[in-house]
């Protein structure tokens, strides 16, 4: 109930899945999810995960957690509620947990 969207091109509500279908034997483990709520409140849900690594990095096997926003700087257009995940070989059952308890605040 906390997040607004999932921008993921394995949905196939995403409106690039069928390109991604195409081009892609799998759709990978990056995705990013917009939270229902303010920068603070993202910032907050960022800062409450416990499995997840915040940091900007794409190769590495651990689980991490940015908002984009403040990655880009000043003058940034990545709405100031996304988050972008890079998930790591952690067991989804523990993920998903970590995101539910930070989510719930």
């Amino acid at each position: 109930p906390r997040v607004e969207a999932v921008h993921y091109p394995g949905l196939p509500s995403h409106p690039g899945h069928e390109v991604a279908a195409r081009q892609m034997s799998a759709f990978g483990a990056m995705l990013s999810f917009r939270v229902k709520g303010s920068r603070e409140e993202t910032l907050a849900v960022s800062g409450r995960v416990a499995l997840f690594t915040r940091a900007t990095s794409l190769g590495g096997v651990e689980s991490l957690i940015e908002h984009r926003a403040t990655s880009e700087g000043p003058g940034s257009t990545t709405p100031e509620n996304l988050l972008r995940v890079s998930v790591g070989l952690e067991h989804e059952d523990d993920l998903r947990a970590d995101l539910e308890q930070a989510l719930a605040g």
